[in-house]
């Protein structure tokens, strides 16, 4: 499990408002918190039930979509 050592900034009546985190404990919640999206967008993926396609063709297809924008 991360370790977080957080600082909290608080109002006049002591309410906490915001949190300050060391950069590297930023970096390491934000490139979970990416992981974890990737999993959701795969888990969905696998429930739509639409036939896959070889990631050579998916590359081909965008690279021609992209030749017909300009």
């Amino acid at each position: 499990m991360l370790n977080l050592h957080p600082q909290f900034i608080t109002d006049k009546k002591g309410t906490k408002i915001s949190v300050v985190l060391p950069m590297k404990e930023f970096n390491t919640i934000m490139e979970n918190l990416e992981e974890l999206e990737d999993i959701r967008l795969y888990d969905e993926a696998k429930q739509v039930n639409e036939p896959s396609i070889p990631i050579e063709k998916a590359f081909k297809m965008l690279d021609e979509k992209r030749k017909n924008k300009k």
